[in-house]
């Protein structure tokens, strides 16, 4: 059961890698640019998560999980907000 959920998370992190490098890739100017960096950084914290999770069994372990989400959270919305400071100081 455990090689199952394995599975599930690496198609998942497969999946969210595959989507970040088209939205890379998908040509875009002005604000749709901020927008898909934060598409992109988005799709990291969530990579981040199932990586914890899975991989380092903190679905075992549910104060521990909670803790790490919440400091990956405000982490991702400050790289976030320094991320968009040109976007929105111009």
């Amino acid at each position: 059961m455990k090689k199952v959920h394995l599975a599930r998370a690496w198609g998942a992190l497969i999946t969210l890698s595959g989507l970040s490098t088209a939205v890379a890739l998908w040509p875009l100017a002005g604000g749709a640019r901020a927008a898909s960096g934060a598409v992109i950084l988005t799709f990291a914290i969530l990579k981040a998560r199932i990586i914890l999770s899975q991989y380092l069994g903190l679905a075992r372990a549910p104060y521990w999980r909670h803790g790490f989400n919440a400091v990956l959270t405000l982490y991702g919305v400050l790289l976030l907000g320094l991320y968009l400071v040109p976007w929105l100081t111009s």
